[in-house]
């Protein structure tokens, strides 16, 4: 059978590597090494006022001049018509993205589109009320598909509610290969173990801002014989060290900012647990969380309104907490620190999920076959 033409897709996301943060990992994610079937390039902002155009690992990326930003939105004003000049089968937009969203409405572009919802907006402010919202309904109004990395978040997101006849579910997928326990991965696990001088240790990963919890991983670690690495950085991160030395932890509690791809690594096998203490549906996945079972790790994590339980199952790869409860993450952080056969059985079971249903391959031939069902409509 005669193979199919590549389709030419063209992404309209926030920022692109070396930018970093989740949305802007499931764009490169997608677009490097991507399928043979799929042509890639990228439309994102500059943090200059100058328009650069760069390949970057074999990915044409236009990186549009900004002027300024509003609160977190960056403002481009070239945008619009670098979305209406891109020339391709399929236009993808990632949001939340305010600006692309505004100059998809103005751009008009000719392209079918889809929308990458990568999460929910669930600030309450009156901007996004007024501005934000009606943007969005018009790009799913449009958008022949929408795609979320769970079920969950499709039903449960308010604002796809009217649209779920769209929704498409591409779970996100991960390198295996980057997370391997090589020598020196493990070679530093093993010093990371010895700092704790014995205690079981538990692992958390993420941008320090109010929605991770961490405040409530702190409180719930009174009391218990264990030690913690927090690893990310944010504007939260001040007060969370503060608190961590009015409850008394700074001996066993490390806030080791950001690090290299290999400490986190080495960081990830070196713990006993991992822990996602999310608090609200602002945490649509828990990337982290593959992250963790990938290198044979128990998680706990909460209970929100997003894909977060779908993805660690209680139970199965770890437990479930409901969010902002104290108690009740003690009692499981505790629970799986006494229990290393449990810590072992969910390990096991977390990696096996993984490489059947996240791996980085089965995310890119379901992204290209959602391509083409876009292109075809």
């Amino acid at each position: 059978m005669k193979p199919l033409e590549p389709i030419r897709v063209v992404h309209v996301g926030k920022f692109y590597s070396p930018a970093t943060g989740g949305m802007e990992r499931v764009l490169e994610s997608l677009c490097e090494g991507a399928t043979s079937g799929v042509e890639s390039r990228v439309i994102v902002f500059n943090d200059r006022r100058t328009t650069v155009r760069e390949v970057v690992r074999g990915v044409p990326v236009t990186r549009v001049g900004t002027v300024g930003q509003a609160g977190s939105v960056p403002i481009a004003p070239s945008l619009p018509a670098e979305i209406r000049r891109a020339r391709g089968d399929v236009l993808i937009v990632h949001e939340p993205n305010p600006w692309a969203l505004l100059s998809l409405a103005i751009a008009r572009p000719a392209l079918p589109t889809a929308v990458w919802f990568h999460s929910e907006v669930v600030r309450p402010r009156v901007q996004y009320a007024l501005f934000y919202h009606p943007l969005a309904r018009g790009a799913y109004q449009g958008a022949h598909r929408i795609v979320v990395s769970s079920p969950p978040l499709g039903e449960h997101a308010a604002a796809l509610q009217p649209y779920r006849d769209k929704v498409r579910v591409i779970p996100f997928g991960i390198e295996m290969s980057q997370w391997e326990a090589t020598p020196s991965v493990c070679a530093r696990a093993a010093e990371i173990r010895a700092e704790v001088n014995g205690r079981p240790l538990i692992l958390f990963v993420g941008r320090m801002v109010p929605y991770k919890g961490v405040d409530v991983l702190l409180r719930a670690l009174v009391g218990l014989d264990a030690s913690a690495i927090l690893i990310g950085d944010g504007p939260s991160r001040p007060g969370w060290t503060a608190l961590a030395r009015d409850l008394g932890l700074t001996d066993r509690v490390r806030f080791a900012g950001e690090v290299t791809h290999g400490e986190l690594a080495a960081s990830y096998h070196a713990c006993d647990t991992f822990v996602l203490p999310s608090v609200t549906r602002a945490e649509a996945f828990g990337y982290v969380q593959l992250e963790a079972m990938t290198c044979g790790k128990p998680v706990v994590s909460t209970r929100v309104p997003s894909g977060v339980p779908w993805v660690n199952r209680h139970g199965e790869s770890g437990l479930t907490v409901p969010p902002g409860d104290v108690d009740a993450l003690r009692r499981a952080l505790a629970e799986l620190a006494a229990d290393a056969p449990l810590r072992a059985r969910f390990g096991s079971s977390g990696l096996r999920r993984v490489q059947t249903e996240f791996t980085i391959d089965i995310m890119r031939s379901t992204a290209e076959a959602l391509y083409r069902e876009v292109a075809a409509s």
